[in-house]
């Protein structure tokens, strides 16, 4: 592993989800204040006028107008000879019988030719119908089951994690479907055994426990619950009630942890203007989130699922030592591109970040809980809007993210560590309420294709 940090190296700026710095410049290396949107999931914002580029409109063709054809005149022309007359009728006679009989020889032709067009056309239909099959749809996959779908052979199940949430899983429009989740399911179970969420509004730990058993992959979860500091627990509570429910539906079969709390730390002392995780506001924030995570505890106990962890996830530099003994796991965002490194230290800046910050942290705890990597990835482009297609010495880029995934996935499997890339796909909402960065860090695009980019076999 590739790796530009020392000891006496420290973190360029603490990880804020703010949208801007003082310099009103996310991520301005001059302003000595790296930012970071908020994550995924952020129930404060309303993405129903969003573009989220999928099922373009489609241009339906106009019906064209009918268009009478006029009917050929005639004249009653009267006989003034009865001789004519009486010739002009045989003849009529003879006419009306060689015309029925070209008729019936016709209406014969027409059967038989109808007949054999018929034949035709459903041997040609069979040949159609096999030939779709061989081709287009895999052999075997049931479109009516979720778990025979086709795979894709550029996905390789080498990713420890990825960080998740279902598109459309903010209140208060609620957007996700169970149908959208299960193809991401599909497709995460292709490249990892491991998710996690961020939060549980708009049901969506019941749609992805619902899809991983619908598809019947082997595919792990860590539940979200977000709660915020403002409200004196209403989205703690909330949320709560969604996981509950979402567990006693689908069991605990598929479910590693709860997590309870994301950068909660850092938004309230941030708030308040302090810096210390461990000062008086971070104390002040911990006796909030201490309580929900022993309540948290009470439930699972409740339901006889004590088997399920609960943990907290913060910024790295961001967990304070009450909460972090009061919980079995510990998750943190460590990304070196908000740490204004070079793509070519990234992979071992994170790395030795990771353990001299908060491994060490935690290891000096007593209860010592287990640690995990809660973000990390590399942008691959930037929004006009607050533009930021550098962090300083590298570029927001696909290369660059192939770059990272090679020099630091494989690596971290091999190390023991266990990390949740940042992310499943790219979330255009960011580009409009973050710009900059913040919607271009998924492996996939927002159309669910996968990047340029290779992933390795670990």
């Amino acid at each position: 592993m590739q790796s530009g940090y020392s000891s006496s190296m420290q973190q360029v700026a603490p990880y804020r989800d703010t949208p801007t710095t003082s310099t009103g410049i996310p991520n301005d290396p001059s302003s000595g204040l790296a930012t970071h949107a908020r994550s995924p999931f952020d129930s404060s914002h309303d993405l129903s006028s969003d573009p989220t580029l999928r099922n373009p409109p489609t241009n339906q063709p106009q019906p064209v107008p009918y268009m009478p054809v006029p009917q050929p005149g005639y004249q009653n022309i009267e006989s003034r000879n009865s001789d004519w007359l009486e010739q002009s009728q045989k003849a009529s006679k003879r006419s009306r019988r060689i015309v029925i009989g070209s008729v019936v020889a016709l209406i014969i032709l027409i059967a038989a030719g109808v007949a054999l067009g018929v034949t035709l056309s459903k041997k040609n239909s069979n040949n159609n119908s096999s030939s779709s099959s061989s081709n287009s749809v895999p052999a075997g996959t049931n479109p009516n089951d979720p778990s025979n779908f086709p795979k894709n052979s550029a996905l390789v199940n080498s990713f420890y994690g990825i960080a998740y949430t279902p598109l459309g899983s903010q209140l208060p429009d609620c957007g996700n479907s169970l149908t959208e989740v299960i193809e991401d399911i599909q497709l995460l179970s292709q490249i990892t055994t491991t998710i996690r969420l961020y939060g549980a509004d708009c049901n969506q730990s019941s749609l992805v426990l619902a899809a991983i058993q619908a598809t019947k992959v082997n595919m792990s979860v860590y539940l979200g619950n977000y709660p915020v500091a403002t409200d004196n627990g209403t989205a703690y509570e909330r949320q709560k009630g969604e996981i509950q429910t979402a567990l006693q539906q689908y069991g605990a079969a598929n479910v590693l942890g709860v997590t309870v709390g994301n950068e909660f730390i850092l938004d309230y002392i941030t708030n308040a203007g302090q810096t210390d995780p461990n000062g008086s506001a971070g104390q002040a924030a911990a006796a909030m989130l201490v309580p929900w995570i022993s309540d948290t505890r009470s439930m699972l106990s409740s339901m006889g699922m004590s088997s399920i962890l609960v943990g907290n996830a913060d910024a790295g530099s961001y967990f304070n030592n009450e909460v972090l003994s009061a919980v079995d796991y510990g998750m943190a965002n460590v990304h070196p591109w908000f740490a204004n490194q070079s793509i070519n230290d990234a992979a071992g800046w994170t790395a030795d970040f990771f353990a001299s910050t908060d491994v060490a942290l935690a290891q000096s705890l007593s209860n010592k809980p287990k640690m995990f990597i809660a973000e990390t990835g590399w942008p691959t482009g930037s929004s006009s809007f607050n533009a930021n297609p550098n962090d300083g010495p590298s570029l927001a880029s696909v290369q660059n993210l192939q770059i990272f995934i090679d020099t630091f996935a494989c690596q971290a499997t091999k190390n023991g560590t266990g990390y949740f890339f940042f992310e499943y796909s790219d979330e255009p909402w960011k580009n409009v309420t973050y710009g900059g960065v913040e919607g271009y860090w998924g492996l996939f695009d927002s159309n669910k294709n996968l990047k340029n980019i290779t992933i390795p076999t670990c």
